[in-house]
């Protein structure tokens, strides 16, 4: 293990020249800053942008997020996944608004104490928000912190990134930029020192301090194990439509995707026959049945392989009370949709 090299001014002057353009940075007020912290985690920057904007021009203060409607705030999550990210969102914002009076605490360690808040994003909102001296050690800057040092420890051991929470800490102790630096990091981490294929090392401000650039390992670091193969589970969704609705039912209120809503789906993949017999078996009658599209989504360590049917329907609309009918407008406006079943609503016979 070696000591982190003299990053923090050339770092910081990169920083300057060439910072990411984000609407949270524009104006980096602590509500701000939490929310993007929270949706960028395991989210792509880019797919975040109109996400965030929408979600601070919908509930623009704490106490709009503590008082929003579930089915209000899951829909403005809706395409985002890890939906559990939202709702530990708005308990936070509950016990910000009872304990703190609405205005998120300017303290490390209260900021950890908050549903949803880890390490992590309690460093982001400090030093970005409050100029805390305080690290935000994630796999980016992990990734960063192992080349520049050429550190082969696995970077998935809690200790692993300890160690550099606390290595990092004394870097920031001095300086006046605690946000950007840790800004600089994220940014070298997502647009220069890449995850995935070679990194840019002949645009890196710090690759002349970097031992894995100067032994040509950059491959090599960081370390980790492999990752288990996903599970792959089967599955037939039902487009069943009658009079320019389409049936909805709303999942469970704990597990996968809890509370929101889906088309009917079960697990295996059927058959036409077997279709038929679990319309049957919902007490279902139709005009016909359809094969439809097949769509393939992917959690962090589930696969779906969907099958579908559409299926245009006879007679009431009052079959199952599990089901909800609902218009387009509805679907598009009121009802969250997670993003594996959004591929299918183009499908749906109007």
């Amino acid at each position: 293990m070696h000591t982190i090299p003299p990053i923090a001014s050339p770092l910081l002057a990169w920083y300057s020249q060439h910072a990411r353009s984000l609407p949270w940075r524009d104006d980096p007020f602590p509500y701000a800053v939490w929310v993007s912290e929270i949706m960028l985690q395991q989210t792509r920057v880019e797919a975040v942008k109109s996400f965030f904007d929408r979600f601070l021009q919908e509930l623009p203060t704490i106490d709009h997020l503590a008082q929003a409607d579930e089915q209000t705030l899951l829909k403005l999550w809706e395409g985002l996944g890890y939906y559990s990210r939202v709702r530990n969102l708005q308990k936070a914002a509950q016990v910000v608004v009872q304990k703190y009076g609405g205005q998120l605490p300017a303290s490390f360690e209260d900021l950890k104490q908050l549903p949803g808040i880890g390490d992590y994003t309690a460093g982001a909102i400090a030093s970005i928000a409050f100029q805390l001296p305080v690290p935000a050690v994630d796999g980016n800057v992990l990734r960063v912190m192992t080349r520049l040092t050429a550190d082969d420890r696995d970077i998935t051991k809690p200790a692993v990134k300890k160690d550099y929470f606390q290595r990092i800490s004394e870097i920031l102790q001095p300086l006046a930029r605690s946000g950007d630096f840790n800004q600089a990091l994220m940014d070298l981490g997502a647009t220069i020192c890449l995850p995935n294929g070679l990194p840019k090392c002949g645009q890196c401000p710090v690759s002349h301090l970097c031992r894995a650039f100067g032994e040509n390992r950059t491959m090599d670091f960081p370390v980790k194990p492999e990752k288990k193969p996903r599970k792959i589970e089967k599955r037939t969704v039902f487009l069943l439509v009658k009079d320019h609705k389409v049936a909805l039912r709303q999942r469970e209120t704990s597990g996968l995707l809890a509370g929101l809503w889906e088309f009917p789906q079960v697990e295996g993949s059927l058959t036409v026959k077997a279709a038929a017999e679990q319309l049957k078996n919902w007490g279902i009658e139709y005009q016909s049945i359809q094969k439809a599209h097949r769509h393939k989504h992917i959690f962090s360590h589930i696969e779906w392989h969907m099958g579908s049917y559409t299926v245009l329907c006879e007679g009431s609309l009052l079959w199952d009370s599990a089901f909800v009918w609902v218009s387009q407008k509805e679907l598009q406006q009121t009802f969250p949709l997670p993003a594996a079943f959004q591929p299918f609503v183009s499908e749906i016979p109007w």
